[in-house]
């Protein structure tokens, strides 16, 4: 696997990447547009950070991209939703950053505060004046969080070991979490209106793009103070600048701008003003997060390579953390499945019905779905079918997909069945757990047992005596079907062979990688 890195990235956090044997890597930084788009045909996956722009010219000159590794928290120098329609996969680091995030805009806020840059700037001058540096304490003031996600989740309680009184805003955050953080959930309308201190904490997407615009600073406290650590044109950066000149807000500290590096008039003129702490986009900037994010996206990409769970892809259903490695097995169990099925079933399927049974059926099964549907495509269609892009290229084939959860099951505690439907009738296969390892137990109305193995060959025949011994039997009909492990391929002169000695109705080879 070809791997380029077009941004520093540290040499640490590689070194997983660098020690792999089936892993070329190149570290090309600072290449000209045209350069990268000359070189990145080569590559499967490309390594960046915020200063390569992974857009749509770059991914239609990507031949071979697999996968964008963003080694950051941000993606919106990615375009996942292209990235998505070509199948190419796209993961973060959404953990590697966050602390030294949460720090920064605790350092960021803390010299605002005590006037440290400003006294600093005095003192290495040769003055030795105290008055004019009076700042202000965080005990007893009121601040508000704006996400209470992995970042602005820990500013407040930072915040709060502060003394401070902290009030959050965020719709996709429960109460509970909220209240276990020790805040105050509330909407945007009253963190404008009481806060005295400001802080943003959400990605940069069309929802949140100058989410703090001019009416809002109108609504604002007297002498209210500002923070973005986050990503510049959250705050709309003109109607700071106006905020700042009119003195409604005190000031602001920012580490992050709509353009970097920042050229417009209006961000020079926000940089320069006296009443802001600035910083050039720091907030990651520690040897422990670069560290971290390089281990976390390179960690990623030997798991795509190892065909495991990819943990941080943005664009892929996934569990919450928590319950990723109780639901792994789950996921190798409805891939197999789909392979298997895909390898008997009639093509061209209208419906593929996905079932949960049991204690599986409590979690959101979503990711299941798209790894089974990705696993039965990828042998319907020359395109390379991933979770990536499963959905769309089964709604692509006019293929309805559907999902069945119900914790009753009658048999096991666990079971997935994958039922599919098409101008031939319905073919269904059902498999489970067991000890770890995936197991077939039920095929068309046959109830089975049998482990997957990586050649295999499916026969129904009529129930003789002498035949082959059964797996599955239905009585009424004398029908039977056996699936036997075979050491190695076997060819079709050999398959007809088989095929006549037995009479079979249905004979069929089954190679699974």
């Amino acid at each position: 696997m070809k791997v380029l890195v077009t941004d520093e990235i540290s040499q640490e956090g590689l070194q997983p990447l660098l020690d792999d044997p089936r892993i070329h890597l190149d570290i090309k930084l600072g290449l000209a547009l045209e350069e990268l788009y000359q070189e990145i045909g080569a590559y499967d996956a490309i390594i960046t950070r915020s200063g390569t722009r992974v857009d749509q010219p770059l991914l239609d000159h990507a031949t071979n991209l697999k996968i964008v590794a963003r080694a950051g928290v941000g993606i919106d120098n990615v375009d996942v939703s292209y990235a998505s329609k070509k199948g190419i996969i796209v993961v973060n680091a959404p953990f590697g950053n966050v602390n030294s995030a949460a720090e920064h805009t605790m350092a960021l806020l803390l010299s605002f505060c005590r006037k440290v840059t400003v006294a600093n700037a005095s003192l290495k001058s040769g003055e030795w004046k105290r008055a004019p540096f009076t700042g202000c304490e965080l005990k007893g003031k009121t601040i508000g969080v704006i996400g209470l996600g992995k970042v602005g989740g820990r500013v407040a309680l930072r915040c709060k070991a502060f003394e401070a009184e902290v009030l959050a805003c965020d719709p996709y955050i429960s109460e509970k979490r909220a209240e276990d953080h020790g805040v105050k959930l509330v909407p945007l309308e009253d963190i404008i209106r009481f806060s005295d201190i400001i802080t943003v904490h959400t990605p940069l997407n069309d929802e949140t793009r100058d989410m703090i615009r001019g009416e809002h600073f109108a609504g604002m406290k007297e002498g209210v103070i500002i923070v973005n650590c986050a990503r510049g044109g959250i705050i709309s950066e003109e109607a700071m600048l106006e905020a700042l000149d009119s003195g409604r807000v005190t000031g602001a500290a920012f580490d992050v701008w709509s353009e970097e590096p920042p050229k417009t008039e209006v961000l020079q003129k926000l940089i320069a003003h006296p009443k802001m702490v600035v910083t050039p986009h720091l907030g990651a900037n520690t040897f422990e997060a670069q560290k971290n994010v390089a281990v976390d996206v390179g960690r990623e990409i030997i798991h795509y390579l190892d065909g495991t769970a990819i943990e941080n892809a943005v664009n892929i259903p996934k569990f919450d953390p928590d319950l990723m490695d109780h639901m792994k097995p789950f996921m190798n169990l409805v891939s197999k499945i789909g392979e298997f099925i895909s390898q008997l079933a009639p093509a061209n399927p209208s419906k593929a019905t996905f079932a949960y049974n049991g204690k599986i059926a409590r979690y959101d099964c979503a990711p299941l779905t798209v790894c089974g549907l990705a696993a039965l495509l990828n042998r319907q269609t020359e395109l390379e079918v991933n979770m990536v892009n499963a959905r769309l290229v089964a709604q692509n084939m006019g293929i309805v997909v559907e999902e069945i959860r119900t914790t009753e099951s009658e048999s096991f505690s666990n079971q997935v069945t994958l039922i599919l439907e098409s101008s031939e009738g319905k073919r269904t296969i059902a498999g489970t757990l067991f000890e770890g390892l995936p197991k077939i137990v039920k095929m068309r109305d046959f109830q089975t047992d049998f482990s997957i193995e990586e050649y295999m060959l499916v026969i129904s025949y009529g129930d003789q005596p002498g035949s082959i011994g059964k797996i599955g039997r239905r009585e009424k009909a004398g029908e039977a079907m056996v699936v036997l492990s075979i050491d190695s391929p076997i060819d079709e002169a050999t398959l007809d062979r088989v095929g006549k000695a037995v009479d079979a109705t249905f004979i069929k080879a089954v190679h699974m990688p």
